[in-house]
């Protein structure tokens, strides 16, 4: 597929779309082969500078072990930044609540205010 040529390009120029998008395609196997740890990667870098669509994709990777070691409050964490924008995500977020342990509920709260710190740095516009 060409579009995933073209997703690299602008992914790595650090474009928050493209990464999502290029993480679908890796996820998928649309236009690459089918990579779930690479999927992850850019799914990440995405979700990283507050891109909703990626911090969802991103906590499904969690939810179901694909790419990264199965994680629910890792996943619960992504869910919950995602459903700032996203109703989909807010919905997997509260059918996931249900299935975590009291502590696991206060590990994903105490994993979220790492997150806002590690977001809010990367999605800060660099200065020249």
């Amino acid at each position: 597929m060409e579009a995933a040529k073209w997703y690299r390009k602008a992914a790595e120029q650090n474009y928050a779309p493209a990464q999502s998008n290029l993480g679908w395609c890796y996820d998928n196997g649309s236009g690459v082969a089918k990579d779930y740890v690479e999927a992850v990667k850019w799914y990440r870098q995405a979700a990283e500078q507050g891109h909703a669509e990626a911090q969802f994709n991103l906590g499904c990777c969690y939810a179901n072990g694909q790419g990264v070691v199965k994680d629910k409050v890792e996943a619960y964490a992504w869910f919950s930044w995602a459903a700032k924008a996203d109703s989909d995500a807010a919905g997997s977020r509260d059918l996931l609540r249900k299935e975590l342990t009291p502590q696991q509920f206060t590990d994903a709260q105490k994993r979220m205010k790492e997150m806002r710190w590690q977001i809010a740095a990367k999605s800060k516009p660099s200065t020249p």
